[in-house]
């Protein structure tokens, strides 16, 4: 946190959440495995049990009345963005590329609603393996960064308004950070419109988890249908904390507060994820991640962009 707090880094979007995965691999592969033994079980509580609570406390960056600030149109855009690529995911890494079906959605949800934070909500559900979850996140990382900085160089010749550059950078950017960076790069409009959208697609994060559920259920065994629905009742409980925090009861010290301990706990989660991730599972991956990755990347870029126009004819909003 404390590295994702120097400006250097911040330029190139680089949150607290990737830095903690780049360090847990790094220490994964090098000191914990001669401690493994004594830390394993804090790693996993990390990974599973904070995990799931940080993803609650993510309701408190979100409230109802900044989603209904982008309208029906923002609404729309962000539940096409959010379907189409996480199918397409899903299909293109499981029938071209060969991939597994975990690795493929658990990419196609972090590049459909909110990068790395997506992954790792996900996870549980399709339950990955910690070095499918470290690709994935790789994945998103990788183009999200290039999206932060290509948006800004392509706004010129988009013919977009400030606040319909936002809501395009928003509906189509991965990380949070990265739409940040890439709407304060051409004014505060469009900062604005990009966070609200963004935010709106993380909303999108628990009626995504809760239908993928219903269609993915329990695992098979010991008298256990396969058709069981397993329901994440984290991501209810972030619809709840999300509700809570658009009542504006709690003081402005405590939110900080509340999402600066939500920030420890999703980093600590990341980090827990690194030291699980081996490097060589990571290699035996091979390129076809990365490959989905850009091609789900050229969907949202390209595809997004004619999306917004799109709706925003249709609903007559001004571009």
């Amino acid at each position: 946190m404390g590295l994702a707090s120097m400006p250097a880094l911040q330029s190139f979007g680089l949150s607290a959440l990737t830095l903690a995965i780049v360090l847990g691999i790094a220490v994964g592969n090098t000191v914990f495995p001669s401690i493994a033994a004594a830390a394993g079980s804090g790693v996993d509580f990390s990974k599973s049990t904070l995990l799931r609570l940080g993803i609650v406390l993510y309701g408190f960056r979100v409230t109802f009345q900044e989603i209904a600030g982008v309208g029906v149109a923002g609404l729309a855009i962000d539940v096409v963005v959010v379907a189409s690529v996480f199918g397409l995911a899903t299909w293109i890494g499981t029938r071209w590329l060969k991939l597994d079906r975990e690795t493929s959605m658990l990419i196609g949800a972090g590049s459909a609603i909110c990068g790395a934070a997506a992954v790792m909500a996900t996870e549980p559900v399709v339950r990955g393996q910690a070095h499918k979850v470290s690709v994935a996140v790789a994945t998103v990382v990788v183009f999200g960064t290039v999206g932060m900085f290509v948006y800004p160089w392509l706004y010129p010749y988009l013919g977009l308004s400030e606040h319909a550059y936002g809501v395009y950078a928003g509906s189509t950017i991965h990380e949070v950070a990265q739409v940040v960076v890439a709407g304060r790069a051409i004014g505060e409009s469009a900062a604005s419109a990009a966070v609200i959208e963004k935010m709106l697609r993380v909303m999108l994060l628990a009626p995504f988890l809760l239908l993928l559920s219903s269609r993915i259920g329990a695992p098979a065994g010991e008298g256990e249908a396969k058709s069981k629905i397993v329901i994440p009742w984290f991501a209810l409980l972030f619809v709840a904390v999300s509700g809570l925090n658009s009542l504006h009861l709690l003081p402005a010290a405590w939110k900080a507060a509340i999402i600066q301990i939500d920030t420890v706990l999703l980093a600590m989660a990341m980090a827990a994820l690194g030291l699980r991730t081996h490097v060589g599972a990571i290699k035996q991956a091979g390129a076809k991640p990365m490959v989905l990755a850009a091609i789900l990347f050229c969907v949202l870029t390209v595809g997004g962009y004619a999306l917004n126009v799109g709706v925003a004819r249709l609903f007559g909003s001004s571009m």
